[in-house]
């Protein structure tokens, strides 16, 4: 049987050229990149250079990209040394946010006593700006603002200049999950003004295991991992050469090809938005996700016309990943966080969500497959 993959909003498959990069590095430079022998400096090289290619395509110093596992550490760490080293006292979010984000905000206003305000809303799932800036102007607390640039299960992009331009006039600190912009969308943080970011290899064709945070040097924030000086005592532990190096080769290869890339994954969603339109009669289209202009190329959430609560398995006997949530929780037999935020309580018991992820390397073809096994599954 012939396995389609939909469900890159989750993980995406490593590229032969990623994975080349890391034998390579597997096989010759094994040394500790804290070592201050030759093999040692090898390692440590690598990291380095790996440091500096993404700094320039971001636009920032090398001192401020620190490795992480992934996105969700790169996440963890900011949000609690915010709260520890810069003395946050509240933090401005939304109830839509990534599960890393969510429950480390939560963590943090139990055991931390910081106060929580949820911005709110709309059933678009866009987000009240015009809260956002009546809050910050409206109290004099030290203020974190915790925004994801595009939401993970619905696509929606926020307006990332606007949002920092809000919060640097309004003294308050801006962290925003990148998880799903990183190598996807061109960044510029020498001119979008956000102090943390963060980023995860196993989302743009790299390995997992490996990703950063950005946090910009004027902050000063510090180290929740303890015991090493390593990452600029921001995270203690030998770094993950292999991982990083196939980190460096997957940004590498998707900013290269960004402009390719997302012209070609936007062509395929817009096909998906059509052909799914035509074939499934009373589909509807969750968030901004079929938007061109309003959300990712790359994530597509619906809301199928009838209840089946089966409907990723069948899928997936068919040979077909997709998705039901975001994979973080899709595990567990819960609705989705986001969705039960902006659907009515009617639709969510009258439809079956399913998110559709596509790459560079989607097919029509593929959508194709996907949508007849959908007719067939619902019996359209």
């Amino acid at each position: 049987m012939t396995q389609i993959y939909l469900d890159n909003a989750a993980t995406t498959p490593l590229l032969d050229e990623v994975i080349d990069a890391m034998v390579v590095v597997m096989k010759n430079n094994f040394g500790n990149p804290s070592s201050t022998h030759t093999l040692g400096q090898e390692a440590k090289t690598i990291l380095e250079e790996t440091r500096r290619k993404i700094a320039n395509a971001l636009h920032v110093s090398p001192a401020e990209i620190i490795y992480t596992s992934c996105g969700t550490e790169a996440n963890n760490l900011i949000l609690k040394s915010a709260v520890e080293d810069l003395k946050i006292e509240r933090i401005i979010t939304t109830e839509l946010e990534h599960k890393c984000v969510a429950e480390s905000v939560e963590n943090l206003k139990n055991f931390k006593n910081v106060e929580v305000i949820y911005l709110n809303v709309n059933e678009k799932g866009d987000v009240d700006i015009e809260q956002l800036q009546q809050l910050l102007k409206s109290s004099d607390k030290k203020t974190l603002v915790s925004l994801m640039h595009v939401n993970n299960e619905i696509g929606n992009l926020l307006d990332l200049d606007k949002v920092a331009n809000i919060c640097k006039e309004n003294g308050a600190y801006f962290h925003s999950d990148t998880v799903q912009t990183m190598a996807h969308l061109p960044l510029d943080f020498s001119k979008t003004l956000v102090d943390f970011a963060s980023c995860s290899a196993h989302k743009f064709h790299g390995p997992k295991g490996a990703g950063f945070a950005f946090i910009r040097k004027s902050t000063h924030l510090k180290a929740q991992i303890h015991g090493g000086t390593q990452e600029r005592n921001l995270r203690a532990g030998t770094e993950n050469v292999v991982g990083i190096a196939g980190l460096g080769k997957a940004f590498e290869i998707a900013t290269d090809n960004l402009e390719k890339f997302s012209s070609h994954i936007q062509e395929i969603k817009d096909y998906a938005i059509q052909r799914l339109s035509e074939k499934i009669p009373g589909i509807l289209f969750n968030g901004r996700s079929a938007e061109s202009d309003k959300s990712l190329y790359t994530v597509l959430s619906v809301s199928l016309p009838s209840q089946n609560p089966l409907i990723g398995l069948q899928l997936d006997m068919k040979g077909i990943a997709v998705s039901q949530g975001s994979a973080c929780s899709s595990g567990a037999a819960k609705p989705s966080s986001v969705l039960s935020k902006i659907l009515s309580e009617e639709t969510q018991q009258k439809t079956t969500p399913l998110r559709i992820s596509f790459s560079h390397k989607t097919t029509k073809e593929e959508i194709d497959a996907l949508v007849n096994a959908l007719v067939e599954i619902l019996r359209l």
